[in-house]
């Protein structure tokens, strides 16, 4: 009974511990500033999603970013139009609202989602480039929405 107990407790902690951040093929995803700049250059057609407010937005944002506030009544309607099957990129201030998201997004059926560590507080610590050009990027090719109809 005891090597029973211990047996499921360790398949247990094996399948939540194989789980972390809703995604198992052992890549990381949770990047640092110039990781996370040299992956959107990797990827550039991949969203990259601002979650912070529209006023935060409007201060200093990475280039290209649209801004889906996590605290707004419309980020489940802004996302829906994306592609699941294709990559996202997610960041805020700090990391803790992109961290957020990024769950969100995972459980919603993104396949890859990439955060920002320490949010775009370590980007401009890394002195990355970012914009106040107040037009947001559209990604390119078609929403979800888009191919669907």
């Amino acid at each position: 009974m005891k090597k029973a107990s211990i047996l499921l407790f360790t398949a247990i902690l094996f399948f939540f511990t194989s789980c972390i951040n809703g995604q198992t093929n052992g890549e990381k995803t949770n990047l640092s500033a110039t990781e996370f700049s040299d992956k959107i250059k990797e990827l550039p057609n991949a969203p990259l999603l601002d979650v912070r407010t529209p006023e935060e937005f409007s201060k200093g944002h990475l280039v290209n970013a649209l801004n889906y506030n996590w605290n707004g009544d419309d980020f489940d309607k802004q996302i829906s139009t994306l592609d699941k099957k294709q990559p996202v990129f997610v960041y805020c201030l700090s990391g803790d609202r992109s961290s957020s998201a990024a769950s969100k997004l995972r459980r919603d059926g993104f396949e890859k989602v990439y955060e920002l560590d320490g949010g775009i507080m370590k980007w401009r610590g890394a002195n990355l480039p970012e914009t106040t050009d107040e037009k947001q990027a559209k990604p390119a090719g078609m929403t979800k929405q888009q191919f669907d109809a």
